[in-house]
């Protein structure tokens, strides 16, 4: 199917959308900017042999690695393109050892290093024997991965892993062990930490390209589905991006961090899998009726303390875990309770509730329960590190009942020792120093300037600080004895409580990952069903067919920047409209129903209601676009060389079950845009009508942008000239009765000179009559 645009007027004109600017809700708060902070960098590494095509890479982001088993691709290498285009990595990894196809490849899509000013990848080559088949299956095996329960014995835990990597995909196993490599290597992520700690990697995921619509960037750029813009705040300029008014800006509501990062996910990956469009739009349709409208409230509630549970669990993993990280997890694990309880109290025929209610295990109460049994927050934030409640060990209980009555018995120790100092110290205090111990402080008399004068008889002098004298006695001594280093002592022993807590947690970290898998599809489908609900968007309908059919239509961002749009339909079949041709003049809104239809499929593709009235959409492979024109000097191409090439690419790659959108590429006459002539004015209907456009109205599109009248009224004279095959003259062109009447008028003052009159100055008559006169001539 294609929809092209052609206008009969001048070419250059500008875009007839109107443009305006917006931005995403963006998250406030400590964690927000911790989050942002970690940023999302991605390492892949890929192995390409005999047809076949391995990849794994590592996501910085939630510290994960995911992997795509072994899948054909052509030397043409899409599939890799594909892949590399959505994942977006910041690194490359790959074999030295590779054929030429391939090292074309690599020069095209990557630099020799990561300085590069269009920040493509960074390119890395490993020797071809850190990718052997043996050794990256022990590298895998033998990885440490704190999500595998400690218990389970060597064949137990080979056994485990060969449940979630498909051990029968070398290419995936060997580019999977060249990835372990490089991670050990390069210290992703812990470059500054102890040299013992190694790369956390918290959980293994599987990626898989199945069922994806086709679509290259200049697509999504030109139907503005995406549009970033720099931050306007001072202190972001340097560090990051907003989304701009694009159709996910406006979309992107979601509650939580992983459920925008889940939304982008599936508008870079809309799919024609039915079974998936189907399911989530079921879900779009529960949370849209009235009578649920409490659950989606309860459910947003609960979606929005969902935290950063990668970070959590990395900081876990080296054992930097904050007193805020525990009451994050705490609050997630509890409000992942609250979202598993009212999933359960929904309908369990909609499949994601069922899979909440059965991915959201006893897990989550043992954890929650475990924290809310082990941690005192109140004392944590107060004391600002890790802390447990009383009753979980005896001896810390103890210690610290040592420590809460030292105060009024440091006091008498201090009398007693005030009663043995020379009288001329007035006060003295014992106090107590971490990893020092007890010591006596007295005030710095005025006859003590040096450090001879500090010496006191009993007394050993320890330093001096802020105007007091620090000394051990006999009694601090026996303190140290007696009591020890009270505050290590419960600190080192509170930390290994908290090492034991994070073991225990880390274990049964599956079912977090689980939180976030599910939260954030739960997190995008009830922001899909809160836009779809304000501004009226229906259900589409998927069929078979190569066809689109989608009555009163609308566009989902030009609807928000004009008080009244004209909706319309759109029909195109297999028996017919399969290519239809747009005329119109400038302005009546050509580009904007190009973009309209192609913003309407894609929101139906991922799943999304659409804003029309109703909606039967094919289920294409591609959409492809020849919308603007990317000019750039660097190219060394003309924009209609662009523009071939662009067409090219559609052409080359689409499929009958393809939508290709061209604008102004050519020109044609079938279905146009309905206009009427008001006396001077031209009012524009913007509605679909079957017909010929037989007029331009380019005088009319010239006044209402402002050109001069004296330009426009030429322009018509000159086109009526055209149309009428009558020559054109230049308006600043003499006539011939002019240039006569000025010869004659030369002639009479030549004539009118008297050559004999000596008063007679013929050099100023030449310069001043004679040259000027003969200029107007010729």
């Amino acid at each position: 199917m294609a929809f092209c645009s052609t206008s009969s007027t001048s070419r250059g004109r500008p875009p007839s959308g109107a443009n305006a600017e917006g931005s995403s809700i963006l998250q406030h708060g400590r964690d927000a900017e911790e989050d942002e902070q970690e940023g999302s960098e991605i390492y892949m590494s890929f192995l390409w042999h005999a047809g076949q095509l391995g990849i794994a890479y590592y996501d910085l982001a939630d510290y994960s690695i995911h992997f795509m088993p072994d899948a054909p691709d052509s030397e043409g290498l899409k599939l890799l393109q594909r892949t590399i285009e959505e994942v977006n990595p910041q690194c490359i990894l790959t074999s030295a050892k590779q054929d030429q196809n391939l090292s074309e490849f690599l020069r095209t899509v990557g630099s020799e290093d990561d300085s590069s000013a269009d920040r493509r990848p960074e390119i890395v080559l490993y020797p071809h024997l850190d990718f052997g088949l043996e050794v990256s299956k022990q590298r895998i095996l033998s990885g440490h991965f704190p999500f595998i329960p400690s218990h389970l014995s060597e064949a137990e835990r080979i056994l485990y892993l060969s449940s979630i990597i498909p051990f029968d995909s070398p290419n995936m196993v060997r580019a999977l062990g060249g990835l372990l490599k490089f991670l050990d290597r390069r210290r992703v992520g812990v470059e500054l930490e102890d040299i013992t700690i190694g790369v956390p990697i918290l959980a293994l995921k599987k990626f898989l390209l199945t069922d994806i619509v086709n679509m290259d960037q200049d697509t999504y750029c030109v139907l503005q589905i995406f549009k970033t813009e720099a931050h306007p705040s001072v202190y972001k300029m340097t560090s990051g991006l907003k989304e701009g008014f694009s159709l996910f800006g406006i979309m992107n509501r979601c509650r939580s961090k992983w459920g925008e990062k889940l939304m982008r996910l599936w508008f870079m990956r809309p799919t024609r899998n039915l079974k998936v469009l189907n399911t989530r739009l079921d879900v779009i349709q529960f949370f849209m009726l009235a009578r649920n409208q409490e659950a989606v409230q309860t459910l947003q509630d609960c979606l929005k303390n969902i935290k950063n549970i990668p970070l959590m669990l990395k900081r876990m993993t080296v054992s930097h875990t904050k007193v805020n990280d525990w009451q994050a997890l705490y609050k997630t694990v509890y409000s992942a309770v609250g979202i598993r309880d009212t999933c359960r109290s929904l309908s369990q025929s909609i499949e994601l509730f069922a899979r909440v209610v059965q991915a959201f295990t006893d897990d989550l109460n043992y954890i929650a329960s475990l924290i809310s049994k082990v941690v005192d927050f109140e004392e944590s934030l107060s004391e600002n590190r890790f802390t447990v409640k009383p009753g979980i060990d005896p001896a810390i209980d103890e210690k610290k009942r040592k420590l809460v009555g030292l105060s009024d018995f440091l006091t008498e120790v201090a009398r007693k020792e005030l009663e043995n100092l020379d009288s001329r110290i007035p006060t003295c205090c014992v106090i107590y120093i971490p990893l020092i111990g007890f010591l006596l402080s007295i005030p710095r008399l005025p006859s003590m300037v040096d450090k001879n004068d500090f010496e006191i008889e009993g007394l050993d002098f320890m330093f001096l600080s802020e105007d007091r004298l620090h000394y051990r006695s006999d009694r601090t001594k026996e303190l140290d004895a007696m009591l020890g280093d009270l505050h290590c002592e419960i600190r080192d022993h509170e930390t290994l409580i908290m090492h034991q807590l994070q073991a225990k947690i880390l274990e049964r970290s599956q079912v977090l990952y689980d939180v976030i898998e599910y939260a954030g599809q739960l997190d995008v489908l009830l922001t899909m069903a809160v836009i779809a609900r304000e501004n009226g968007y229906c259900r589409p309908k998927f069929t078979l067919c190569n066809s689109i059919h989608i009555k009163d239509g609308r566009h989902p961002l030009m609807e928000l920047c004009t008080r009244t749009f004209v909706p319309n339909n759109i029909d195109s079949f297999e028996e017919r409209g399969r290519i239809k041709i747009l005329t119109g003049p400038n302005s009546c809104g050509k580009s904007v129903y190009l973009k309209q239809v192609g913003l309407i499929v894609f929101m139906a593709l991922v799943g999304s209601y659409v804003p029309a009235t109703e909606a039967e959409i094919g289920l294409l492979d591609g959409i492809y676009t020849r919308i603007h024109s990317r000019e750039s000097v660097s190219l060394g191409l003309s924009t209609f060389m662009i523009d071939l090439n662009q067409v090219a690419n559609a052409v080359n790659n689409s499929t009958q079950h393809s939508l290709i959108l061209i604008d102004e590429f050519g020109k044609g006459t079938n279905t146009t845009l309905e206009t009427c002539q008001d006396g001077e004015e031209l009012v524009f209907f913007y509605q679909l009508k079957e017909g010929v456009s037989t007029v331009s109205h380019a005088a009319n599109i010239a006044a209402l942008a402002g050109m001069p009248a004296k330009v426009i009224k030429r322009g018509v004279e000159v086109s009526e000239l055209i149309r009428s095959g009558r020559p054109i003259q230049r308006v600043d062109h003499p006539s011939k009765e002019s240039q006569l009447e000025r010869c004659q008028s030369l002639v009479d003052k030549f004539l009118a000179v008297d050559l004999e009159d000596p008063n007679v100055d013929l050099q100023d008559f030449m310069s001043q009559q004679v040259l000027p006169a003969a200029a107007s001539i010729l």
